[in-house]
């Protein structure tokens, strides 16, 4: 019978350079408002798994659905204006 044995070190050793950067936090912060605006969606379907959605929860199914995509729209458009050098016209 063979031993499964571990590397301690490479499964409990955290570097540096296996931390996020600033860029990458700076990242995630610009997508924050479309990961909780997905969140939202998801709760609103998981209310409905066990049971017939009601008009309640059609209503908040499209809100959500709407916030998420919002927030996407926002995101590109900020993406884009900041990609567009000086002036556009």
């Amino acid at each position: 019978m063979n031993p499964i044995v571990t590397v301690q070190e490479a499964v409990t050793a955290f570097a540096d350079f296996m931390e996020p950067t600033n860029a990458e936090l700076d990242a995630i912060e610009q997508e924050m408002p479309i990961i909780l605006a997905d969140v939202d969606l998801l709760d609103a379907h998981i209310v409905t798994l066990d049971r017939t959605p009601t008009e309640v929860d059609e209503r908040r199914i499209r809100r959500a659905r709407r916030r998420a995509l919002a927030a996407r729209v926002a995101l590109v458009n900020r993406a884009a204006d900041a990609s567009l050098p000086g002036g556009a016209a």
